[in-house]
């Protein structure tokens, strides 16, 4: 065997083992969802146990319905904002650059240096002074401020790979700008749409840390509603995991849906 043979199968196995130690996890948590909750945490763990649907029927008796949909409501509304917003501003930073481009997308990056931690304390505050706590509407525009720098820079990569000469060809054509954005550039960069969008609906749908200390009950999304499978009785490891189980779903879909304009989409900023 020639050594570039060797090497390329040494990257294949090492690709493999990595693919299924990020893929075991994940795995065993929804084998775990099918057991009795006297079968989940034994020592050593149980790999034939009693197979049963009923650690999902206890999810949905706690009401899990309700926060599935603050989630998708808060997610799917912050990416189309998101997106909204990241396409003409990355439009305006790669083909036709604003001045000082350097520092705008400095600025937009440098708002995710702080950690959530260091702002939560105004940002609770400036909630409660406006009636905001416990809301979706302000919980979704939280989650535009967090997901937007992502995106403009996302976006930014996938544009500066438009060819100038197809621009160019439809200002000659006496095309506007609006129709230069959105009928012309737009559809030569979907993949991109779509991975980006996609990216910041997985990022909205998995926050906690805000939607932990931001709402209570009304605007509850599903990553906190988590936890309370774990309290002073112990942790019920079956039943949380089932849960886990569905709030994984949506994503799975989104990105099953999306995966030939996400492989597409990401490729189209990895060559220069």
């Amino acid at each position: 065997m020639t050594s570039s043979r060797l090497r390329a199968a040494l990257i294949t196995v090492v690709t493999w083992v990595l693919v299924l130690m990020f893929f075991f996890p994940v795995a065993w948590m929804v084998f775990t969802a099918f057991k009795p909750e006297h079968q989940a945490a034994t020592s050593p763990p149980t790999f034939a146990p009693d197979l049963t649907l009923d650690r999902f029927g206890a999810v949905f008796d706690r009401d899990m319905l309700p926060y599935l949909i603050n989630s998708f409501s808060a997610s799917l509304g912050s990416t189309l904002l998101v997106l909204a917003l990241a396409i003409p501003a990355a439009y305006a930073l790669s083909i036709r650059p604003v001045t000082n481009v350097r520092d705008a997308l400095f600025f937009f990056i440098s708002t995710r240096f702080m950690p959530v931690a260091a702002s939560i304390i105004p940002v609770y505050l400036l909630l409660q002074s406006v009636g905001g706590l416990d809301n979706i509407t302000w919980l979704t525009v939280l989650y535009v401020g967090v997901n937007l720098p992502i995106a403009v820079w996302m976006m930014r990569s996938f544009l500066a790979e438009v060819p100038r000469e197809v621009i160019e060809a439809a200002q000659l054509d006496g095309a506007r700008l609006g129709t230069e954005i959105f009928r012309v550039v737009l559809p030569i960069v979907l993949p991109g749409v779509a991975a980006a969008g996609l990216i910041c609906f997985i990022f909205a749908w998995n926050e906690f840390f805000l939607a932990n200390l931001l709402t209570a009950q009304v605007a509850r999304p599903t990553p906190p509603f988590l936890t309370s499978f774990v309290d002073g009785r112990g942790q019920f490891l079956a039943v949380l995991s089932a849960a886990a189980t569905v709030a994984i779903v949506p994503v799975v879909l989104a990105g099953w849906i999306a995966q030939k304009q996400l492989v597409r989409g990401l490729a189209m900023g990895a060559i220069k």
